[in-house]
């Protein structure tokens, strides 16, 4: 899988032989996501949610941007804003993808997902997984007492209204060569980046209208079975250790281990990968290294040598108040109005 994965990010970051070929189904892929798009955002109109806002954060390329830890931080710093905020997500990778659930810190993932129950326990608001994320958001409201929505990889769901848009950007990748599935690596035309209210670039630098977030690593490694437990960083620096990652972008893990010094034993996944016992136990005594939102899948069967290393995000300053104005100008509208 990650070999497949690599040969098609090499085939989408140009306009090659292969995008030319797939350029026709590329057309249709587009053509059928601008009817969606428009046929959904159709019934916004009709559609009320007794909340102050909705704030998406999505991306429009297949892979990682950065789109979880950046709802992590607008949990956070809308609670020290004093909001109620809570969290809407699909629970990819989830066995009952139907089922409408309010996930708390200790659900299970292949009932809920991987990243809904690392953000419940991030964050500590309530976090609620359903396949229609206009239901989710009025079950947060009208149960929890939510006042601000925040949807999580939420920006093709377009039949939720929302109030602010957030345009995650991987730094490296960006758009690619700019084309739509098979072609390329976008979900919907590059166009839809203009209806975007803010544009964050990470592991980047942002172009301009563009802010910057960054990966801030802990510098502590944290038990997977047993959190509390912890182990300073500089232990491994110099160290051989197995790197297991079932994330969109097992690489950017990978290389960011390595340049803290560490040396890497590579066991790439595919995103939201279901792990058994024997993905991540070796017959040496090395330790094994993971990502939070993989040791939320291994805790019940990790042991002493299994540890992740916690990330949170860092957006640029000029960022958060350009957001926060927004959002207050956005609620003062909409009683006005």
């Amino acid at each position: 899988m990650d070999v497949v994965e690599r040969w098609l990010w090499h085939q989408w970051s140009r306009r090659g032989p292969f995008a030319a070929t797939m350029f026709p189904l590329s057309l249709i892929y587009a053509g059928v996501a601008n009817w969606k798009r428009n046929r959904l955002e159709e019934s916004q109109r009709n559609t009320f949610l007794p909340v102050k806002a909705v704030i998406v954060v999505g991306n429009l390329t297949v892979g990682g941007s950065g789109k979880t830890p950046m709802t992590a931080w607008l949990a956070t710093r809308l609670l020290d804003a004093g909001y109620r905020p809570g969290i809407v997500s699909r629970g990819y990778g989830r066995r009952n993808g139907t089922a409408s659930l309010l996930v708390g810190p200790g659900a299970d993932p292949a009932v809920v997902g991987d990243e809904p129950i690392m953000l419940a326990r991030h964050t500590g608001v309530p976090v609620w997984v359903d396949r229609d994320r206009v239901r989710a958001a009025r079950a947060l409201a009208e149960e929890q007492g939510v006042d601000v929505v925040i949807s999580d990889d939420g920006l093709q769901h377009h039949r939720l209204p929302r109030d602010i848009s957030i345009l995650m950007v991987d730094g490296r990748r960006r758009f690619g060569n700019g084309l739509c599935l098979p072609a390329g690596p976008l979900r919907e035309p590059r166009s839809a980046a203009a209806r975007a209210d803010f544009v964050v670039v990470t592991g980047g630098s942002p172009q301009p209208d563009e802010y910057r977030m960054d990966l801030v690593a802990s510098d502590v490694l944290r038990r997977v079975d047993r959190p509390v437990l912890t182990l300073p960083f500089r232990d491994l620096v110099g160290r051989p250790a197995h790197a297991i990652a079932g994330i969109a972008d097992p690489e950017r893990f990978f290389d960011a281990l390595e340049e803290a010094g560490v040396e890497v034993i590579r066991h790439p996944f595919p995103d939201h990968h279901r792990f058994r016992p024997r993905h991540i136990r070796f017959e040496d005594r090395l330790p094994v290294l993971m990502t939070e939102k993989d040791a939320v899948k291994c805790r019940d069967f990790a042991d002493e040598r299994h540890w992740y290393w916690p990330v949170s995000a860092q957006p640029e300053a000029a960022f958060e108040q350009a957001l926060l104005h927004r959002l207050e100008t956005s609620i003062r509208l909409k009683y006005l109005g």
